[in-house]
């Protein structure tokens, strides 16, 4: 697990420029750096070391005749199996890394060594013959990989910051993200926050010769259910993934925690894994609080567990550091609470099991369950549903009014993934300068095309597969545990998971029940009844509560009429939001966060 950083065409001062791009992201990798750098190419790395730990797992990493160059961040578990292969084709490795697999695989196998990988791994490679550079993205997009063009050369890193440390790269903020973002609460297109820097999408690559960069997918998730299976069957197949996938994650030469809410999903990895740490966060309220449930399941599973009550005053201070560190502004209240947990594991150990994708994979979200609960409504005629939701529009606020307006609407129009904050009206309302680019049906229509054929909860989860899990669940993950200089496993994003997931039927995913019904019943085989059926609850954090309290009202609303709110919104009705919350007139917590994380996240970066 590291951080890398590098640029194309090498100018004068190149060796201090790199230096000043890994700096940015030395807590991506503290315990060693390596750089190479050639007439064409300055390349760098910070390497946390997990496999290999000796020195001969630094990076870079060279080829036989030294005609190539790696540098890679990630882990893949079916290293040892690819490499088995690779010697006997008679291929020469000089470290014992799955790092070194990826240099040899690409001399092997070109592209399609991308076919072979089981793991999550953001890479590049350069030949030296051919001045080409070639990178990748895993499959879920587990690992990041930003990149610009400036004045012909390519300038790539694991961190946006690392990339304005370049001197050719101006920071300018992206009013089109902006926009976006209030209605996502993530950073939701290619381009970033910052104009002209860009993703690599998950399951993407591309080669970059001559001033030219060829991008092309390599994989897609694909869903099919195979109705031919009974549930037990299904439960068996799940179960039989799930423990070759954590047995798969624990490769390590390092010790392997584990984070527990709870949840059923990091409940179902912590009762399977065979380690002896699990970690957990929690806030002193009542119904915000999962240590309790955490400690109880570790006795029981017989775990040593480690906890952490966040107070409020170390939550709000941590802010404007969790910001810095996510690169661009995210409105998940969570990812503060995972930044303290990831700290609190990285006191125990160098690296953690944790249970995102298992809702994407299995349908574990309680708006699932919505399409089932609309069905009164979405049987009915269009013309009518609309007249239905027209008429619920003009109604005060009363039980029934949000199911009729959203049984009015079809699924592409009311669900673009996990949150909805702001909708087009309401954001050019706020906004001082709305560009009205892409609503949002725009941007989620060419993937609700391709799940055409999908019956509409299986639909949600390719919404959220290519939307939500990138930009929220995966980002805040890798930037909350790097930022704590630890590493983060996801067992359920495992390539051998999803082609069961994919098979599921629907009616074993979400049904009357439960969300997520035959994992569930996979997890029930190792966990109390309680804890296998407990109810999807996210991470719970008192936002809400604290927005009312008068000293954080104050500091919100401090940052509402500074420079940067000026700027971009039109004060007074952000200040509507705020002032009618506290009154308890509605509850406004959510946009008023994703509002004061942009500012936040501004003046990390523009301040």
């Amino acid at each position: 697990m590291c951080g890398f950083a590098g640029f194309t065409n090498t100018i004068d001062n190149s060796n201090r420029v790199l230096g000043e791009m890994m700096d940015k992201i030395r807590h991506r990798g503290p315990d060693s750096e390596g750089r190479y750098i050639d007439e064409c190419i300055a390349m760098g790395f910070r390497r946390l070391s997990i496999i290999d730990i000796t020195d001969s797992g630094d990076q870079p990493i060279l080829n036989e005749d030294k005609s190539k160059v790696l540098f890679f961040n990630g882990e893949i578990y079916n290293y040892q199996d690819i490499r088995k292969e690779l010697v006997e084709k008679g291929h020469i490795f000089t470290t014992n890394t799955d790092s070194e697999v990826l240099l040899h695989g690409y001399e092997e196998y070109g592209e399609k060594l991308l076919d072979r990988l089981r793991g999550m791994f953001a890479f590049v490679i350069w030949d030296k013959n051919t001045h080409e550079l070639f990178g990748a993205r895993d499959f879920f997009g587990i690992k990041p990989f930003y990149y610009t063009i400036a004045n012909g050369n390519l300038i790539y890193a694991s961190e946006i910051k690392a990339i304005l440390a370049h001197p050719d790269v101006k920071k300018e903020v992206n009013p089109i993200a902006l926009e976006n973002y209030l209605t996502f609460q993530y950073s939701v297109l290619e381009e970033t926050f910052f104009k002209g820097i860009f993703k690599l999408m998950p399951a993407h690559c591309f080669t970059f010769k001559d001033g030219k960069m060829d991008i092309k997918r390599y994989w897609e998730p694909v869903f099919e259910a195979d109705h031919s299976k009974s549930l037990e069957e299904y439960v068996d197949e799940i179960d039989a993934a799930m423990q070759d996938s954590i047995k798969a994650h624990k490769v390590a030469d390092v010790e392997v925690g584990s984070f527990l809410s709870s949840g059923v999903d990091s409940s179902y990895v912590a009762a399977c894994f065979h380690g002896d740490k699990t970690f957990t966060v929690g806030f002193d309220y009542e119904k915000y609080n999962e240590i309790d449930y955490a400690k109880a399941l570790s006795e029981k599973i017989k775990i040593d567990n480690y906890s952490k009550l966040i107070s409020k005053k170390e939550y709000w201070d941590s802010i404007p550091t969790v910001q810095y560190h996510m690169d661009e502004p995210l409105a998940d209240a969570s990812a503060i609470a995972l930044y303290f947990v990831t700290k609190t594991a990285s006191e125990q150990v160098k690296t953690c099991m944790s249970g995102e994708g298992a809702d994407e994979l299995f349908g574990g979200y309680n708006i699932y369950r919505e399409p089932h609960d609309l069905l009164p409504l979405t049987r009915l005629p269009r013309p009518i549903r609309k007249g239905l939701g027209a008429m619920a529009q003009k109604l005060p606020k009363m039980k029934g009014k949000n199911y009729l307006i959203r049984g009015s609407k079809d699924l592409q129009e009311r669900f673009i993934g996990n949150a909805f904050m702001l909708n087009e009206a309401e954001r050019e309302r706020i906004l001082k300068h709305p560009t009205g680019k892409y609503p949002h049906t725009a941007l989620t229509k060419p993937f609700y095309d391709k799940a055409k054929d999908l019956d509409d909860v299986t639909k949600m989860q390719y919404i959220d597969i290519h939307f939500w899990l990138i930009g929220d669940i995966l980002l805040k993950a890798d930037k909350m545990s790097m930022a704590n200089s630890l590493e983060v496993r996801v067992p359920f994003l495992d390539r051998v998971v999803f082609d069961v997931a994919r098979k599921v039927p629907t009616e074993y995913k979400v049904n009357k029940e439960n969300t997520k019904f035959a994992m569930r019943q996979a997890a029930h085989r190792y966990l109390p009844d309680m804890v296998a059926e407990k109810k999807k609850l996210g991470f719970p954090v008192p936002i809400r509560i604290w927005l009312r309290e008068e000293n954080y009202y104050n500091m919100v609303k401090e940052a509402f009429h500074s420079p940067a709110a000026e700027e971009f919104f039109k004060v007074d009705e952000i200040m509507k939001y705020l002032d009618e919350h506290k009154a308890g007139k509605a509850d406004n917590s959510r946009k008023i966060w994703t509002i004061y994380m942009f500012l936040v996240w501004h003046k990390q970066f523009f301040g």
